[in-house]
């Protein structure tokens, strides 16, 4: 059974930092490409980041760009968000995913429940 349970989530001032973890069971998780999404309130769930299984390899969407890393200790299970200068519009409930199938992306992920990252103007 997997599990995916985050953690860092909160308030904080525009301009300010957050790093979400993201601790993952039930797979070899080594095995797997590694994801964020998020969800704003009133809006479509969307695309974060993604890891790739050495972590070599990372991809972001545009709007966090230069903002955000994400990263992974396979040695810990977990896979990371930093996220820096934010803004209001990072405001939304943050979900870490694994595809279904190892090594791959696109398809169905298990989802974790979600932390609230909430920032301040």
């Amino acid at each position: 059974q997997v599990q995916l349970v985050e953690s860092g989530g909160g308030l904080v001032q525009a301009g300010g930092s957050l790093r979400l973890s993201c601790a993952a069971s039930g797979r070899t998780f080594s095995m797997y490409t590694m994801g964020w999404f998020r969800q704003a309130p009133g809006k479509e769930r969307e695309f974060v980041a993604r890891i790739s299984r050495s972590g070599g390899s990372t991809y972001y969407a545009d709007s966090v760009k230069g903002r955000f890393t994400i990263s992974r200790d396979n040695a810990k299970n977990t896979v990371y968000l930093q996220m820096s200068s934010l803004n209001p519009e990072d405001t939304a409930v943050y979900y870490c995913v694994m595809p279904r199938v190892p090594d791959t992306w696109g398809g169905a992920y298990y989802w974790g429940q979600g932390t609230q990252v909430t920032v301040s103007s």
